[in-house]
């Protein structure tokens, strides 16, 4: 009986408004909504960052490690850059790292930010040269 109600209450939790998962994203859509973000960001070890920070290896990094002049919110902010951590700031940057210098107003949607975050974990590899 325990086992069927984890199963539930899992399938409830994956059924929450608002709480989006990367493995629901479409890679596809992904990158063509990734298209306002490469204005300002790279994916490619060894570039130097644009206008935002080098985003090549991403999924898992600490925050506000890459050879970047980060604000001083960005670089205390004390997490990985995993699914919830990008849902959040994509939802709203201001919100998430208060005092951070990123003008992007961020995404509404869940479902752009589901895409968006699958596309990024296309383009991370799970041994970058940034993580610390």
């Amino acid at each position: 009986m325990l086992q069927r109600n984890v199963i539930v209450i899992s399938a409830a939790f994956l059924l929450m408004p608002g709480i989006v998962h990367a493995a629901e994203g479409d890679v596809a859509r992904g990158a063509k909504l990734f298209k306002q973000c490469a204005l300002c960001h790279v994916f490619e070890h060894g570039r130097k960052s644009g206008i935002g920070p080098n985003l090549a290896g991403v999924i898992g990094r600490k925050a506000g490690t890459t050879q970047y002049p980060y604000s001083a919110a960005m670089k205390s902010a004390n997490f990985r850059w995993d699914e919830k951590h990008l849902n959040a700031f994509l939802k709203s940057p201001a919100a998430t790292v208060k005092g951070n210098r990123m003008t992007f107003p961020g995404l509404d949607s869940p479902q752009d930010r589901a895409d968006v975050i699958a596309y990024l974990e296309t383009k991370s590899d799970s041994g970058g040269a940034e993580r610390r």
